[in-house]
Protein backbone atom coordinates (compact mmCIF):
# COMPACT_ATOMS: atom_id res chain seq x y z
CA UNK A 1 0.00 0.00 0.00
CA UNK A 2 1.34 3.44 -0.97
CA UNK A 3 1.60 6.08 1.74
CA UNK A 4 0.70 9.50 0.43
CA UNK A 5 2.39 12.41 2.15
CA UNK A 6 0.46 15.18 0.39
CA UNK A 7 -3.20 15.99 -0.32
CA UNK A 8 -5.36 14.55 -3.09
CA UNK A 9 -5.06 16.04 -6.57
CA UNK A 10 -7.69 15.50 -9.25
CA UNK A 11 -6.56 15.32 -12.89
CA UNK A 12 -9.31 16.08 -15.40
CA UNK A 13 -8.42 15.42 -19.02
CA UNK A 14 -9.96 13.48 -21.88
CA UNK A 15 -6.50 12.27 -22.97
CA UNK A 16 -5.41 9.03 -21.34
CA UNK A 17 -1.78 9.87 -22.14
CA UNK A 18 -1.96 13.21 -20.32
CA UNK A 19 -3.72 11.65 -17.31
CA UNK A 20 -1.13 8.89 -17.15
CA UNK A 21 1.81 11.30 -17.33
CA UNK A 22 0.35 13.55 -14.63
CA UNK A 23 -0.58 10.55 -12.47
CA UNK A 24 3.03 9.32 -12.58
CA UNK A 25 4.46 12.78 -11.88
CA UNK A 26 2.07 13.49 -9.02
CA UNK A 27 2.64 10.11 -7.39
CA UNK A 28 6.41 10.69 -7.62
CA UNK A 29 5.79 13.88 -5.64
CA UNK A 30 3.78 11.95 -3.02
CA UNK A 31 0.25 12.99 -3.96
CA UNK A 32 -2.84 10.79 -4.06
CA UNK A 33 -4.33 11.11 -7.56
CA UNK A 34 -7.92 10.76 -8.70
CA UNK A 35 -8.97 11.14 -12.33
CA UNK A 36 -11.92 12.25 -14.41
CA UNK A 37 -12.37 11.99 -18.18
CA UNK A 38 -14.54 15.09 -18.61
CA UNK A 39 -16.10 17.99 -16.76
CA UNK A 40 -19.23 16.12 -15.71
CA UNK A 41 -17.16 13.36 -14.08
CA UNK A 42 -15.01 16.05 -12.45
CA UNK A 43 -18.00 17.70 -10.77
CA UNK A 44 -19.30 14.36 -9.48
CA UNK A 45 -15.89 13.19 -8.26
CA UNK A 46 -15.00 16.53 -6.66
CA UNK A 47 -18.22 16.39 -4.67
CA UNK A 48 -17.41 12.88 -3.39
CA UNK A 49 -13.65 13.21 -2.86
CA UNK A 50 -13.05 16.91 -2.00
CA UNK A 51 -9.59 17.14 -3.58
CA UNK A 52 -7.17 19.86 -2.47
CA UNK A 53 -6.46 20.90 -6.06
CA UNK A 54 -7.86 20.15 -9.52
CA UNK A 55 -5.82 20.23 -12.74
CA UNK A 56 -8.61 20.97 -15.22
CA UNK A 57 -8.32 20.63 -18.98
CA UNK A 58 -10.45 23.17 -20.82
CA UNK A 59 -11.46 21.45 -24.07
CA UNK A 60 -13.23 18.17 -23.33
CA UNK A 61 -16.34 16.32 -24.48
CA UNK A 62 -19.57 16.09 -22.45
CA UNK A 63 -18.84 19.16 -20.28
CA UNK A 64 -15.86 21.45 -20.85
CA UNK A 65 -13.50 22.56 -18.11
CA UNK A 66 -14.85 26.10 -17.85
CA UNK A 67 -18.43 24.91 -17.34
CA UNK A 68 -17.23 22.31 -14.82
CA UNK A 69 -15.29 25.00 -12.95
CA UNK A 70 -18.38 27.21 -12.73
CA UNK A 71 -20.43 24.27 -11.43
CA UNK A 72 -17.80 23.37 -8.81
CA UNK A 73 -17.66 27.00 -7.66
CA UNK A 74 -21.42 26.80 -7.07
CA UNK A 75 -21.19 23.82 -4.70
CA UNK A 76 -20.66 25.18 -1.18
CA UNK A 77 -18.82 22.15 0.19
CA UNK A 78 -16.10 22.29 -2.46
CA UNK A 79 -16.19 25.84 -3.82
CA UNK A 80 -12.85 26.72 -2.18
CA UNK A 81 -10.88 23.99 -3.97
CA UNK A 82 -7.94 25.28 -5.99
CA UNK A 83 -8.64 24.82 -9.70
CA UNK A 84 -5.81 25.21 -12.20
CA UNK A 85 -6.69 25.38 -15.89
CA UNK A 86 -4.24 22.94 -17.46
CA UNK A 87 -4.52 23.31 -21.18
CA UNK A 88 -2.87 23.36 -24.59
CA UNK A 89 -4.69 26.62 -25.41
CA UNK A 90 -2.09 29.38 -25.58
CA UNK A 91 -3.83 32.74 -25.83
CA UNK A 92 -4.38 35.55 -23.37
CA UNK A 93 -8.10 35.39 -24.14
CA UNK A 94 -8.23 31.72 -23.06
CA UNK A 95 -6.38 32.61 -19.86
CA UNK A 96 -8.85 35.39 -19.08
CA UNK A 97 -11.81 33.08 -19.79
CA UNK A 98 -10.42 30.47 -17.41
CA UNK A 99 -9.81 32.98 -14.63
CA UNK A 100 -13.26 34.51 -15.17
CA UNK A 101 -14.84 31.04 -14.87
CA UNK A 102 -13.24 30.64 -11.44
CA UNK A 103 -9.87 29.03 -12.07
CA UNK A 104 -7.14 30.11 -9.64
CA UNK A 105 -4.37 29.75 -12.21
CA UNK A 106 -3.67 28.90 -15.85
CA UNK A 107 -0.87 26.56 -16.96
CA UNK A 108 -0.01 25.52 -20.49
CA UNK A 109 0.75 21.92 -21.41
CA UNK A 110 3.23 20.34 -21.37
CA UNK A 111 4.69 20.90 -17.92
CA UNK A 112 7.92 19.55 -16.45
CA UNK A 113 8.02 17.83 -13.08
CA UNK A 114 9.80 20.78 -11.45
CA UNK A 115 7.20 23.24 -12.77
CA UNK A 116 4.39 21.01 -11.55
CA UNK A 117 5.97 20.71 -8.11
CA UNK A 118 6.41 24.49 -7.87
CA UNK A 119 2.82 25.09 -8.96
CA UNK A 120 1.43 22.70 -6.34
CA UNK A 121 3.65 24.04 -3.59
CA UNK A 122 2.65 27.62 -4.38
CA UNK A 123 -1.09 26.92 -4.32
CA UNK A 124 -1.21 24.43 -1.49
CA UNK A 125 1.05 26.43 0.82
CA UNK A 126 -0.81 29.71 0.36
CA UNK A 127 -3.40 28.58 2.87
CA UNK A 128 -6.05 28.39 0.15
CA UNK A 129 -6.73 24.76 0.93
Amino acid sequence: MTAYTHPTIMVVDDSEDIRELLRLQLRMLGYRVIEALNGREAVELATKECPALILMDITMPVLDGLAATRMIRGIAEICDVVIVAFTALHSGENRQSALAAGCNDYVQKPVRLEQLSNLLNRHLQEGVV
